[in-house]
C-alpha cells in the first residue's frame, strides 16, 4: 500500500509503499478513502506534537473509510461498516489499523469527506465551548483564527448555543468565510486593533485561541470579569505566558482543552460530543466547510496550505474512490 511517512523529524514526509498492515487484538483495518489534515501533522514533522509516534510513521490523525478486517475480540462492527476514525496518526495511507473503541459509524447523511473533515474541528470546538467553557445562551464568545479548522467549527457551534460570536481573521475573504459560518461581528487581524474593538463590542466572556501569541495577550486584556479562555493550540508560534496576577484582578480562568487526550482518561466525553454533533449534522445544523480536497499524491501541499494559513476551513486528502 501508498503511505506518507516520516522518517526523520525536520525532513519532509515520503510517499512510499509499505506492508499491508494487519489488525491486532481490539483493533480493525480500515480501507482509507479520505483523511482530514491538522495543524498538529506539521508539528508530528517536526517532533514537538505531544503525541508523536516513534519514527518512522504515517501522518494522518483522522480518517473515514470502510472496515476491510475485524481483529480479535472486536465486536459491534462488521467488515463493510462505514466508519470514522481519530487514530492519532496512520492515516496517510491506504489502509490503516486502529482501536476499534475509537470507530463511530458514519451518517448516511455524511460523505466520506465530510467524515474526515469533522472529527477533530467539530469534536474540539464543541468539548471545549460546552464541556469545558460552559458557554451560555447570550454570552460573547471571541474566536482567533476564526477561518482555519477549528475556528471556524467554533464560530458555528457557538452561534448553534445562542452566543453572540465575534470573529477574528485575517483579510476580507476569510472574514466572510466567517460571517456565513454565522459570526455576528468580523475583526480583520490585518487592520484592527483587537482589544478595543472587542471592548467596543461589549468584552468577550469566552475566548477560543487557537492561535496564542499577540492575539492571545489582546484578547487577554479585552475579557469581561469570570471570562474563560480556551488555549485550543499556538499556530503563530508563539506560546503567550500568562500572569496569575491578571488572572485574579477579573477572576479569569483559563481552561486547556487537548480533544484528543480525553479519549484516554475519559472517552464517553468524546462520544457523547460526538453523538450530539452528527445528530447536529443529520438536522442540517452543521455543514462542514472544506476548501481544498487533494489525491494522496498532492498531500504535501495540502499541508503546506495549512502551513501558511491558505485554507479556510478543511484541508482533505482524497486517498481512494469511495465504495
Amino acid at each position: 500500500m501508498k503511505a506518507l511517512v516520516v522518517e526523520a523529524h525536520g525532513a519532509p514526509p515520503v510517499l512510499k509503499d509499505m506492508p499491508t498492515p494487519r489488525p491486532g487484538p481490539g483493533e480493525i483495518a480500515v480501507r482509507i478513502e479520505t483523511c482530514g489534515l491538522n495543524f498538529a501533522d506539521l508539528l508530528m514533522v517536526q517532533g514537538s506534537y505531544q503525541d508523536t509516534p516513534e519514527l518512522p510513521f504515517a501522518l494522518g490523525m483522522e480518517v473515514a473509510g470502510r472496515v476491510a478486517e475485524l481483529g480479535e475480540g472486536v465486536t459491534g462492527l462488521a467488515q463493510g461498516d462505514r466508519v470514522a476514525v481519530f487514530g492519532g496518526s496512520g492515516g496517510l495511507a491506504e489502509v490503516g489499523c486502529f482501536d476499534a473503541r475509537r470507530a463511530v459509524p458514519i451518517p448516511e447523511t455524511m460523505t466520506s469527506v465530510e467524515a474526515a473533515a469533522f472529527m477533530v474541528a467539530y469534536g474540539t470546538s464543541h468539548l471545549a465551548l460546552d464541556h469545558r467553557a460552559r458557554l451560555q445562551k447570550g454570552e460573547t464568545l471571541l474566536v482567533l483564527g476564526a477561518a482555519g479548522g477549528v475556528g471556524l467549527t467554533a464560530v458555528e457551534i457557538g452561534k448553534l448555543m445562542g452566543a453572540k460570536v465575534i470573529a477574528y481573521a485575517r483579510g476580507a475573504e476569510k472574514l466572510e468565510v466567517a460571517r456565513r459560518a454565522g459570526a455576528d461581528i468580523l475583526i480583520d487581524a490585518e487592520t484592527a486593533d483587537l482589544r478595543a474593538e472587542v471592548k467596543a463590542a461589549g468584552g468577550a466572556d469566552v475566548v477560543y485561541d487557537p492561535v496564542g501569541g499577540e492575539a492571545f495577550e489582546a484578547a487577554f486584556r479585552a475579557c469581561n470579569p469570570e471570562a474563560r479562555l480556551l488555549p485550543i493550540g499556538f499556530a503563530s508560534g508563539d506560546v503567550p505566558r500568562i500572569k496569575a496576577n491578571h488572572l485574579l484582578v477579573k477572576n479569569l480562568s483559563v481552561m486547556g482543552i487537548y480533544w484528543g487526550g480525553y479519549m484516554g482518561f475519559r472517552p464517553e466525553a468524546v462520544t457523547g460530543s460526538l453523538s450530539t454533533l452528527f445528530a447536529w449534522h443529520a438536522e442540517g445544523r452543521l455543514s462542514p466547510h472544506v476548501s481544498e480536497v487533494l489525491p494522496l499524491e498532492r498531500a504535501t501541499e495540502g499541508l503546506e496550505f495549512l502551513r501558511s494559513r491558505k485554507s479556510t476551513g478543511k484541508v482533505v486528502i482524497e486517498i481512494q474512490p469511495a465504495e
